[in-house]
């Protein structure tokens, strides 16, 4: 069955930028870490971390963290995902649930295509009979061997299973639709927007980042003012690899919470 990206921002830090601006702050001053806390109004917070953003202080950002639930993505997207590795993730596990009747990502450029479409779809369907069989194969192999070794039924069944999916998980495609809790730190969250917004990274990651980004922004709207691809503050970091549409990007991204 086919799925469709879904992200959820589970926390965040309360008051985030108050945090950051007190953080910052604390480089530069001398009183007391309450009273820097206290005297944090809305305009001055929003003053400050402007200056911070200018300077290029980016330490007290690491103080605030956001957590997403992300579900409807590939396996494909999360073997990028983890890349990113100052960030906790916990990912659905193949070894332990069952992929009965597997959901899938289908890439828009085969969804165009009629033809790709059906053989995609087919492939799925393959791969999900596949993977059954040899569930059952699996399980009826260990659960022999498990009950010979003096096992209970209901120990050696609920043991044979487990043994049964995480081998026959290797059958599986890229698309099988995967879930994941993803949490980062706003630096790093930045540093992650810079690259996966970029009409350079694969879209779905792509897709995936700008939803996220969507979601931090009414919360760190100063923060995230200028959140998304590099090439929405200065020039294209991708040289020869330059997507060619630097103006279309800086105005999806301009009107991306309106």
């Amino acid at each position: 069955m086919e799925t469709k990206l879904n992200v959820i921002l589970l926390a965040h830090t309360p008051d985030p930028e108050k945090v950051v601006a007190s953080a910052a702050k604390l480089c530069y001053s001398s009183a007391d870490i309450e009273d820097l806390t206290e005297k944090q109004t809305p305009e001055k917070v929003k003053a400050f971390l402007d200056r911070l953003s200018n300077y290029g202080h980016m330490s007290p950002v690491e103080h605030i963290s956001f957590t997403f639930g992300i579900e409807g993505v590939s396996r494909s997207l999360t073997h990028q995902l983890v890349r990113h590795r100052l960030a906790s993730y916990s990912q659905k596990s193949q070894r332990y649930v069952a992929e009965g009747q597997f959901h899938y990502v289908v890439p828009p450029a085969i969804a165009e295509i009629p033809e790709a479409k059906a053989l995609f779809l087919k492939t799925m369907a393959d791969d999900q009979k596949a993977y059954d069989t040899l569930v059952d194969q699996l399980t009826a192999h260990h659960l022999k061997t498990l009950t010979a070794q003096g096992k209970s039924e209901k120990e050696a069944r609920t043991a044979a299973q487990k043994k049964a999916y995480e081998d026959a998980r290797y059958v599986l495609p890229n698309a099988c639709e995967t879930k994941i809790i993803v949490t980062m730190n706003a630096r790093e969250l930045l540093h992650f927007f810079n690259l996966r917004c970029c009409n350079r990274a694969q879209w779905e990651i792509r897709e995936c980042a700008t939803q996220m980004l969507k979601l931090v922004k009414p919360v760190a709207p100063t923060l995230f003012a200028d959140a998304g691809p590099s090439c929405l503050t200065g020039p294209c970091p991708e040289g020869q690899m330059y997507c060619g549409d630097i103006k279309g990007v800086r105005e999806k991204f301009k009107n991306l919470s309106k």
